[in-house]
């Protein structure tokens, strides 16, 4: 909460029309919705939310700034916590855990992919039972559960293997059940941190009416901040936790964090009063799954789409689908359409087996979310390149002087990530405030550039990212056999870690580009049954960055002689890193050709606001055909 004051002056600066007031009539009855009247009333929102109450959402009294402050904070308790462990978490696996580097480096790959992977799951039971807020509420319980069991591991010697002066042979491992209790500890954590993931953009967004152009032009705000927020988290987490760790011990270093999480959820209930909150629309899985199947029975029974083909929509002004707005057919993936298709008259079009007949609606929906499916696919590279963030990165650092100049303070191991994260503090708003409306004068685009180009940049810059970084691990190794303590992996060489820091700030570009416009592009191209799933989605890329960067590792590592002769061994000044660094360069360029084709060939319903040309009797209930006249083409967004 001390950080709401801060992060309420920044978007005073950037947004000094809109107001921050956190205070709410509760005492006023909420007019009756438009739906119940037959007319838009204009205080409400036109997008289906609800307030606390189970009413339709006052636009005064609810959402946009008033209740995103209580979001943002909570992202930031979370993010600090996930970051003060994920960068520490090599350090306390080879020290205090008696890991070697590579395998600890793997473990932790292995469990941030867990955490991101796991979104997935999150996202599932928001849309289909939970809704966004009690989904947050849940998983952060599990969260602060799971960090309760890591200070204890860290304050029962019971819980860690004997300590031990140095590495290697000479200390004793960890039992299975030590190891099975961090594991588990860790395991909470991951399942904790995904089932938030996905839930706080959306629900963040949702605090905004897409129907309301000025409100659409705040939510464009708010993913801005909502990054910034996340780096503000994990700024703290890897700088003011990590001295903690440094200067109190683990047990400190672990219960501050702890306490954050739980006062994150006390922080999230406390502006439920203000939000606005979508209603579960069941599972999107099981509509996916009946749109297949109709599609192929219907396929099976030699049904073909013709231009004068009648496709199904249930005639009343909401969808079938509960919180679901109708959506516009659209020429793509004509093959689920046949989902769609009306077989024997009135009798079929009354049909409730929507194993055998969809809505137009429901067979978008799908749609929807396999015509982002390319684009996922293609910026997968890049969470791989992200990944050694929190790996070799940090252990990179360790073996450098981390001395401040004319200075006695040293930089510890897990805050040489703060290169990175400080570049993105400081890009956010200079991108926001500068850059955006500098853009949006030359192009005419409201964001400045579209979410694909901002993507495309992203995957740009990681190329000279990992570049840079063979080049200075060249030029470590170098020094470290000039020093003559190659054989050492406890002594430091006299190069400054502030040679890494290019590899850190143009990674750190990379994301601020790329994060953010995935934000803005997988929630855009979402239907309201399927934002936190798409925003899973896209969080899912890195999960599975970095059980890639542990296969590559691992591949890598039989290649080259295992851990006593290949490319990665347990003394970092022996190992190859620039080599691995110049393999994950060469990923990157092919990754970013393959995007870029890709992106120029996207065409989508909702990105940037481009909408094909449809038939209105889809989003108004009647019966529509399938017209060329009346369908045109997406254009290309990049």
């Amino acid at each position: 909460m001390a950080n709401l004051p801060l992060l309420s002056l920044l978007f005073l600066l950037f947004e000094p029309r809109h107001s921050l007031s956190l205070s709410v009539d509760m005492g006023v009855e909420a007019p009756k919705s438009f739906h119940e009247e037959g007319i838009q009333d204009e205080r409400l929102v036109s997008n289906g939310t609800l307030d606390f109450r189970g009413r339709q959402a006052n636009k005064q009294r609810t959402g946009g700034w008033k209740a995103s402050p209580f979001i943002i904070v909570n992202e930031v308790a979370e993010r600090l916590a996930f970051f003060s462990i994920a960068v520490s978490m090599v350090s306390y696996l080879v020290f205090e855990m008696h890991e070697s580097i590579p395998t600890a480096a793997t473990l932790v790959n292995d469990w941030v992919g867990a955490a991101y992977v796991l979104t997935l799951l999150g996202a599932f039971l928001s849309d289909a039972y939970l809704g966004r807020f009690l989904t947050v509420i849940l998983f952060s319980c599990i969260y602060a559960v799971g960090m309760v069991m890591l200070t204890l591991s860290a304050s029962l010697s019971g819980l860690r293997p004997p300590a031990c002066a140095g590495l290697g042979p000479g200390c004793d491992p960890p039992t299975s059940a030590q190891s099975g209790f961090l594991y588990a500890a860790l395991g909470l954590i991951a399942l904790g941190t995904g089932g938030i993931k996905p839930c706080v953009s959306s629900f963040g967004a949702d605090q905004f009416d897409e129907n309301d152009k000025s409100e659409m032009t705040r939510k464009y705000s708010f993913f801005n901040w909502f990054f910034f927020a996340i780096n503000m988290g994990a700024l703290m987490g890897i700088t003011v936790m990590v001295y903690v760790q440094v200067t109190k011990g683990w047990v400190f270093g672990f219960a501050v964090p702890t306490a954050l999480v739980v006062l994150s959820v006390v922080t999230l209930a406390l502006g439920a009063p203000l939000y606005r909150f979508q209603k579960p629309t069941g599972s999107a899985f099981s509509r996916f799954l009946q749109v297949l199947v109709a599609s192929v029975r219907n396929h099976l029974r030699g049904i073909v789409i013709k231009e004068d083909t009648i496709l199904y929509e249930v005639e009343t002004p909401v969808s079938a689908i509960p919180g679901v707005q109708k959506l516009p057919h659209t020429r793509q993936y004509r093959f689920l359409d046949k989902a769609a298709v009306s077989r024997s008259g009135e009798e079929q079009r009354r049909s409730s087996n929507k194993w055998n007949l969809c809505t137009v609606t429901q067979v978008e929906e799908l749609k929807s979310l396999v015509r982002v499916l390319p684009i996922w696919a293609s910026t997968i590279a890049l969470s791989l390149s992200f990944s050694q963030l929190s790996t070799f990165f940090i252990v990179q650092g360790r073996t450098m002087d981390r001395s401040l100049p004319n200075s006695s303070l040293i930089i510890p191991p897990g805050s040489v990530p703060i290169f990175s994260s400080a570049n993105a503090i400081i890009l956010v708003p200079l991108y926001e405030g500068v850059v955006v409306p500098f853009l949006r004068k030359r192009t005419g685009h409201k964001r400045g550039i579209t979410s694909l180009q901002r993507m495309g940049v992203g995957l740009f810059l990681s190329i000279f990212a990992l570049l840079s970084a063979a080049v200075i691990e060249k030029k470590r190794v170098q020094n470290a056999i000039e020093e003559g303590i190659v054989d050492s992996r406890l002594k430091t060489s006299t190069m400054s870690v502030f040679w890494l820091l290019p590899q850190f700030f143009l990674l750190g570009s990379a994301e601020v580009f790329t994060y953010v416009g995935q934000l803005e592009f997988f929630y855009d191209e979402a239907t309201d049954g399927t934002r936190s799933l798409s925003s899973a989605l896209f969080l899912s890329e890195f999960g599975i960055g970095s059980w890639l960067s542990t296969a590559l590792v691992t591949i890598i590592q039989r290649c080259t002689g295992g851990e006593k002769s290949g490319w990665f061994r347990n003394n970092l000044n022996a190992s190859r890193l620039d080599l691995f660094y110049w393999v994950l360069a060469g990923i990157n360029v092919v990754n970013f050709v393959v995007y870029v084709v890709v992106a120029l060939r996207y065409k989508g319903t909702n990105v940037d606001s481009s909408r094909s040309v449809v038939d209105e009797s889809i989003m108004f209930p009647k019966e529509s055909k399938v017209k060329d006249e009346d369908e045109k083409e997406m254009k290309a967004v990049i």
